[in-house]
């Protein structure tokens, strides 16, 4: 089975690319996930806060909520509780580029446009293949409008491109009130990716301590629903590659994105609970399904069940809501 498809520009081997996660924090780890048959990884993020202590700069960007960015701080880690700072994190990508064979692109977690986007450069220059900007940013501030956020987000891309030559993938986070033209603006300012979707950790209450608390909770088979409906819904509009993250934990999962028109699957919960050589497994059973099929490649299946090749195109929208409640009326 031909399993090649291409992201960025990158020709890979297979659909297969572990997500940012703690994973790639150790260059034997990116040599397992390799070897198992990853075919790219995404280093876990750097993220802003990181930069920021580092330079003992910060860009305020924050100011459009800058009421409750001080009381905000208290959710970040102390600088000294991340795995790496900024330097270790550039010569972690070095070295994993003298180590593996496989593309390595970096990762930057961060909201704003200032120092921290110089270390897309950085990154760039350290040997990644290519750039994940993770623009992570929650309004909360009711004075904030919709049309502010959506120029913070092309304003980051339009920055960060003017910084680099490699290839650059926005990942993004579902909650647009127009996500086809979001995606759209985003494409026309150069992002060569679209990542979807991100996913806000939600905080939990401590009952007894009656404090705010992180809750950390993997990604489940259904939230690939999501991603999987706007792949299909964008696909063929757009320039950009797509892939899928979050609720990836099967080749069934991977063979879905392929035919919503998706380019890669990206694999994070699914390793850290069964582990890397989920991979191989994953690959094995993509074989084998596309074997029983009969498709010869990942290109003759892409796509092919997206909006446009599709007899009910509905499906994917409103109408089929309606249609749905009624079939769950007959049941009764």
């Amino acid at each position: 089975m031909n399993l090649t498809t291409s992201y960025m520009g990158l020709e890979l081997k297979n659909p297969i690319v572990p997500s940012a996660s703690p994973l790639s924090q150790s260059v034997d780890s990116v040599k397992a996930m390799e070897d198992a048959g990853a075919a790219a990884v995404v280093v876990y993020s750097l993220f802003e806060e990181q930069i920021v202590h580092e330079s003992g700069e910060l860009d305020h960007y924050l100011s459009y909520h800058a009421e409750s960015y001080a009381e905000a701080l208290n959710y970040f880690p102390e600088p000294d509780e991340f795995h790496l700072g900024p330097v270790q994190y550039l010569d972690h990508i070095a070295d994993l580029k003298k180590s593996v064979d496989i593309p390595i692109i970096g990762s930057i977690n961060g909201v704003s446009k200032g120092g921290w986007i110089k270390y897309a450069k950085n990154i760039e220059q350290a040997g990644a293949d290519a750039l994940e900007l993770n623009i992570y940013y929650i309004a909360t501030n009711p004075n904030l409008t919709g049309q502010e956020i959506e120029n913070m987000y092309i304003d980051t891309v339009k920055a960060v491109k003017n910084e680099v030559k490699i290839p650059v993938a926005v990942k993004l986070s579902p909650y647009f009130s127009s996500m086809a033209n979001m995606a759209k603006r985003i494409d026309e300012a150069g992002a060569d990716a679209l990542v979807l979707f991100n996913r806000f950790y939600q905080p939990d209450f401590d009952l007894e301590k009656l404090e705010v608390v992180p809750n950390l909770a993997l990604s489940t088979n259904w939230e690939l629903r999501l991603p999987l409906r706007w792949i299909a819904i964008l696909y063929g509009s757009l320039k950009a590659n797509m892939a899928a993250t979050s609720g990836i934990h099967s080749y069934e999962d991977v063979i879905k994105v392929m035919m919503a028109g998706g380019d890669v699957a990206m694999v994070c919960s699914e390793l850290l609970t069964g582990g890397i050589g989920r991979i191989k497994e994953m690959l094995s059973g993509l074989e084998k399904w596309m074997e029983e099929n009969e498709y010869d490649s990942i290109k003759t299946m892409k796509g092919s069940m997206s909006q446009k090749a599709i007899a009910e195109p509905a499906a994917f929208e409103r109408a089929n809501y309606m249609k749905m409640l009624q079939s769950f009326k007959t049941l009764l």
